[in-house]
């Protein structure tokens, strides 16, 4: 009972708190200001918005060509449309539930190809990791991009206090690391050939056969998820001059926020708008151009999923 009832309040209270969010953001604005946005809805030039999905498409299957690689290093195979419908599941229960989609992934690899969930999973996690190297890489080099824009930003952060903090923080995390080295608990040597194994799934990938492939569609996922972003900018006039700096610095904000958050609900437009402020945008606009983003993305993502959902069994039962 307890089990269920702390798996309904993490998938309500991201959802509720969003809500919440959107609601308190609106009432903020003025009559004429909710007539901005609307009127940012109407005068959208949607045929960017449509190019923009086309290249989030290409990320959906680079995605899922790019699995074949790490199941061919564990001795496995699956269908590509089984791979594409898993990835799009993936991203469909990550709406609904945060980090769900990688479980939801292999069970389908399990239910289809009859991949062994566990390998399965360890392929997914890696490819994770690797993702995540990725993003630590766009977004150190966005700070360094942007770092001109955001220290005019920076003059009031107390950064004394932060220091102390840091100091403290850091100091906690490396008695962590020691007593996780040096400890002899069962459940920490337990934990220990967890993270071992993690560690070496992970740095597998580069010991593959055909890593290159992989590293390079690796590459373009992210490219498209850029992309797709700064394509949008020419649906509205208020961010068609947007430089690729801010557009970059919008953009890790925003996967910031879907990677803790239920697929951003609620809360990708309002920082969205937040962030693009920075750059001389109306909080109006910014926060119209975060729903357009948000909302075709996520179009996509129930479509993809929604079908997967639906065509995969039937392509089960034809085999």
């Amino acid at each position: 009972m307890k089990k269920k009832l702390s798996r309904i309040l993490s998938i309500l209270l991201p959802l509720l708190l969003g809500v919440f969010l959107v609601i308190y953001t609106f009432r903020q604005f003025t009559p004429q200001e909710v007539e901005d946005v609307k009127n940012s809805f109407k005068t959208a030039n949607y045929l960017y918005v449509g190019i923009s999905l086309l290249v989030g498409l290409t990320g959906f299957w680079a995605r899922a060509y790019r699995w074949k690689y790490t199941l061919a290093h564990i001795g496995y195979t699956a269908p590509f449309p089984v791979k594409f419908g898993a990835v799009s599941i993936t991203y469909l229960m990550n709406m609904i539930v945060p980090r769900s989609g990688e479980v939801s992934r292999a069970i389908v690899l399990k239910r289809y190809a009859d991949v062994p969930f566990d390998k399965g999973l360890g392929t997914i996690i890696s490819e994770r990791i690797i993702d995540l190297f990725l993003l630590i890489i766009v977004l150190s080099a966005t700070a360094f991009l942007q770092f001109d824009v955001v220290k005019e930003h920076l003059a009031d952060v107390p950064f004394k206090k932060l220091l102390i903090y840091g100091i403290i923080a850091g100091a906690l995390f490396l008695g962590s690391i020691l007593f996780f080295i040096y400890s002899k608990l069962s459940w920490v040597q337990k934990l220990k050939t967890k993270v071992s194994g993690l560690i070496e799934g992970a740095l597998s990938v580069f010991k593959m056969p055909n890593k290159w492939p992989f590293l390079l569609l690796s590459v373009y996922i992210w490219f498209s998820y850029v992309l797709m972003f700064y394509i949008t900018i020419y649906a509205l006039p208020e961010t068609a001059n947007l430089s690729f700096g801010s557009v970059a610095t919008a953009f890790v904000v925003g996967s910031l926020v879907i990677t803790f958050t239920n697929g951003g609900t609620g809360w990708f437009p309002v920082v969205i708008g937040k962030t693009l402020t920075v750059y001389g945008i109306p909080f109006t606009a910014g926060t119209a151009f975060g729903w357009i983003v948000w909302g075709s993305q996520t179009g996509l993502i129930i479509l993809l999923g929604g079908l997967s959902f639906l065509l995969l069994p039937l392509l089960q039962k034809s085999k």
